[in-house]
């Protein structure tokens, strides 16, 4: 007999039971809703298998579908197998298909932009739950970048659309960045996205006009930092992709000048940080303790800078015993000891905690 993925599930969860010697009544649950509906709720199991990544740097866990927020117990999933065969190779909507970014909220929700599935994943491993922002309404159709702002809501770079898209903290739909009539943006090719949440101010980096767009809390424009044909001079950018706010600083990934540039909020130039290679995947993140995080896809390091610009530490995440990491990308640091962190080629994130003098207060 053939078995439907949520069938299978359940009949496994019979036969356990029952090979208990207990007499139970099984119920097949309709599909879970969307996050604009509700979430799916589960418990999340204990991560017992955490490995010492480095002396700064240690391995938690990683994770890639709804799976890793609900409770499928190893010995159940050997018994499916078993019994009705390993399920049929399909595309699933809960599973993250090429990731590209990460970010939290202040109640640790995990979002992940998902230009592959046309969707923004929900992980929130404190309640047990999974959700996603899709295209319904036709809008998302490529999100690659992430902010969310002081009330957390969250801020979607479309690449497709060439806007960002403004989500409240329901997943609610509430207004456009940067659209003009029709199909028409302000944006050439947006790509990072960061909130100074002390002003409310929005940055977004445009690659191909080789500028920063400054606007305000409601998505009025204010400035633009860089020259529209680009330049190698201080303040000035070659295809910059990546910013982030950090206390009353700005961190600028000037890839096409493999540099980071460090402005304060106003952009005002303070100093660079060179780079041995940058491309349109190196990520970037900053701790609270102005640590910066770049990330090499290429050579699968993670580079790590003191506030001023020393070299702290690389990090190899391949050399992870068993987790076959494999070209970070995308990175995040969360408000406590977190980095999130893309592998982008096993559609996956990696979290890490922060460990000894150099982690974050």
């Amino acid at each position: 007999m053939l078995f439907g993925k949520t069938e299978r599930i359940w009949s496994k969860l019979c036969l356990a039971v029952l090979v208990s010697g207990l007499l139970v009544i099984c119920i097949v649950p309709g599909p879970a809703a969307t996050w604009d509906a509700t979430f799916v709720t589960s418990s999340q199991p204990a991560q017992t298998d955490v490995q010492q990544a480095s002396a700064s740097l240690s391995f938690v866990r990683v994770f890639s579908s709804a799976d890793d927020v609900r409770p499928l117990h190893p010995v159940l999933d050997r018994t499916l197998d078993i019994i009705a065969g390993p399920a049929d190779p399909v595309t699933r909507v809960d599973a993250l298909q090429s990731p590209s970014a990460v970010t939290t909220d202040s109640n640790h929700r995990v979002f992940v932009a998902d230009p592959g599935a046309k969707a923004v994943h929900v992980f929130d491993f404190i309640r047990s739950k999974y959700g996603r922002l899709d295209g319904r309404g036709d809008r998302l159709h490529a999100p690659t970048s992430l902010a969310v702002d002081g009330q957390d809501n969250l801020y979607v770079v479309d690449q497709s659309s060439r806007t960002v898209l403004v989500y409240d903290s329901a997943g609610k739909f509430r207004r456009y960045l940067g659209k003009l009539r029709g199909a028409e943006s302000y944006f050439d090719s947006p790509a990072g996205i960061t909130i100074d949440r002390a002003t409310g101010r929005i940055y977004v980096c445009d690659r191909q006009r080789h500028m920063i767009f400054v606007m305000d809390e409601r998505g009025r424009l204010i400035r633009k930092l860089g020259n529209r044909g680009g330049g190698d001079r201080p303040g000035e950018f070659r295809f910059p992709s990546q910013v982030v706010a950090a206390g009353s600083e700005l961190f600028v990934l000037d890839a096409g000048n493999t540099r980071i540039q460090v402005l304060d909020t106003g952009g005002h130039f303070l100093r660079a940080i060179n780079l041995a290679y940058a491309d349109y995947r190196t990520g970037l993140a900053v701790d609270n303790r102005g640590n910066i995080y770049v990330s090499d896809p290429v050579l699968n390091q993670i580079h790590v800078f003191r506030h001023e610009g020393q070299t702290l530490y690389t990090f190899d995440p391949s050399t992870i015993k068993g987790a076959n990491f494999s070209q970070a990308s995308g990175m995040w640091v969360d408000t406590g000891r977190s980095l999130y962190v893309v592998d982008s080629q096993n559609n996956r994130v990696g979290l890490f905690q922060i460990n000894g003098e150099n982690a974050p207060q």
